[in-house]
């Protein structure tokens, strides 16, 4: 669609999806009664000339965008047969949301904002629709379609953001420095777009953020950590931690990602044995897993499976740099790097901590042989997540040695051959003793304490090991004959 962008051929892209058109006509209707000039702006506009969907509608209204979305909200329960119709009105923001179906549909009047250096906080005064496409972060979200019937599909375009949809280029409506001085998240927003389109950023771009780095310190944790998570979650991951690092943004939010960008071998002569640069090996690691998962929680556990080597490192003559115990050191830093970026302290940092502290686990039981019991207790130890941890642990080898990898490989691919034969033959079931904490208390007329917890490890070791049979009986006759009371 990029080369013809006329108002027909943009009514026939809006018009192949009947639902949307519909939304729209509506709108129009409403705006028309009103004698408000309308538009429909940003992601909206980028992605139907990409065609690309969203469904995601912004309206910029010349006037009182929240009469428009009063008038909407009456009209759809006048006229559609939509449930659950509700109009949200965020008098501080200027802005109202029309809720109906899976619907949302948000409203602002046009309006040019001027900040004050040291807040986030804008000035705001009703303007035109320039002076509102003036305000957007890039050429390619400025871009409006008009809604009113006397011009609907009419594109308008001052800061050429066709042209650098079609170069897939990143590029600011005015002088970087202004945009980013004024949200400095958009810094990250340019990196964002950046990972989702596949596009470039221009270097005028470039040059303003690597200026305007420091700004950044002014944004909250919750809005850096949000463009964090869209960024991990797009199809460039990894350039986008490398840009971001480049850029000098990433050592704002995550310096220890940053510490790593060493061999540790720098400083001693260049006749000794030295690492893999910790960083690039990383990003490598983050790729090897996005090109097998979309689950954005491994892919954190990706990034940060390493981050406890630097902590760990040390030097021995002999043998080079060690890390010894990293995957630990590591897990223990999860909870206070999430606490620091309001990264939720729930569930799935339990599952990032899982994987960064058990990532060497499959690798040591492929050295050490694979049996039974060691299988068992990897199994057991994953908390589930198994099949997730071995996705992790082979793209944690990115040796250049191609024998080498392969053989590496072909060791996970037995090692989760042997995890489906256990599954098989029902043993996973049989992981957790059958005779609970409740239970040995009755037996054994004790009460909460820690001769209650000692006993259920010595019986799930037993389990795991399978040197006692999981049965009520087998584990009493176990306990009474292993555990001094």
């Amino acid at each position: 669609m990029l080369n013809k962008f006329d108002k027909n051929t943009i009514l026939k892209e809006i018009q192949k999806t009947p639902d949307i058109f519909g939304v729209l006509c509506n709108i129009r209707k409403v705006a028309d009664d009103l004698q408000y000039p309308c538009y429909v702006v940003g992601g909206y506009v980028r992605d139907l000339i990409l065609g690309r969907p969203n469904d995601d509608i912004d309206v910029v209204v010349v006037g009182k965008g929240q009469k428009i979305a009063e008038a909407f909200t009456t009209y759809l329960k006048r006229e559609s047969n939509f449930d659950n119709i509700k109009l949200s009105i965020f008098e501080n923001f200027g802005t109202a949301q029309v809720h109906f179906g899976n619907w949302e549909v948000e409203f602002v009047g046009a309006r040019k904002e001027s900040y004050e250096r040291g807040s986030r906080k804008p000035i705001v005064e009703d303007g035109t629709l320039e002076d509102d496409q003036l305000r957007r972060d890039f050429t390619i979200n400025a871009m409006a379609i008009q809604l009113n019937a006397d011009d609907f599909g009419k594109l308008v375009d001052p800061f050429n953001g066709i042209e650098d949809l079609k170069n897939k280029i990143i590029r600011t409506p005015v002088d970087p420095d202004t945009t980013f001085s004024d949200d400095p998240l958009r810094m990250l927003r340019a990196v964002r777009f950046m990972c989702k389109l596949d596009f470039g950023i221009d270097q005028k771009t470039q040059d303003g953020i690597i200026r305007n780095v420091d700004r950044l310190d002014i944004i909250s944790a919750e809005r850096i950590t949000t463009e964090f998570m869209k960024i991990m979650a797009s199809d460039h991951a990894k350039d986008g931690i490398e840009i971001l690092k480049n850029f000098g943004l990433l050592k704002k939010f995550l310096p220890e990602l940053v510490e790593m960008d060493t061999t540790g071998a720098s400083t001693v002569s260049e006749y000794v044995r030295g690492h893999k640069n910790i960083f690039w090996h990383t990003l490598h690691v983050l790729d090897n897993v996005a090109q097998q998962t979309d689950n954005v929680w491994l892919r954190i556990a990706a990034l940060f499976h390493d981050i406890g080597k630097m902590k760990t490192r040390s030097w021995n003559a002999h043998k080079g740099w060690s890390f010894d115990n990293h995957e630990y050191e590591g897990a223990k830093m999860i909870k206070s790097i999430f606490s620091r970026m309001k990264m939720p302290l729930d569930e799935n940092m339990d599952f990032v901590e899982t994987m960064v502290r058990m990532h060497m686990r499959p690798q040591a039981i492929c050295d050490e042989g694979v049996t039974d019991a060691a299988v068992r207790r990897l199994v057991n130890d994953a908390n589930g997540y198994i099949d997730e941890l071995l996705i992790l642990a082979k793209a944690d080898i990115t040796t250049k040695h191609e024998d080498k990898k392969k053989n590496f490989w072909k060791q996970y691919d037995e090692l989760k051959e042997r995890i489906e034969e256990l599954k098989q033959k029902d043993y996973v079931r049989l992981f957790q003793p059958c005779v609970s904490g409740d239970d040995i208390m009755i037996r054994y007329h004790l009460t909460p304490s820690r001769q209650v917890g000692e006993i259920k490890q010595l019986i799930k070791d037993a389990v795991l090991d399978d040197i006692v049979e999981n049965t009520p009986d087998a584990l009493y006759k176990y306990i009474d004959e292993h555990y001094n009371f």
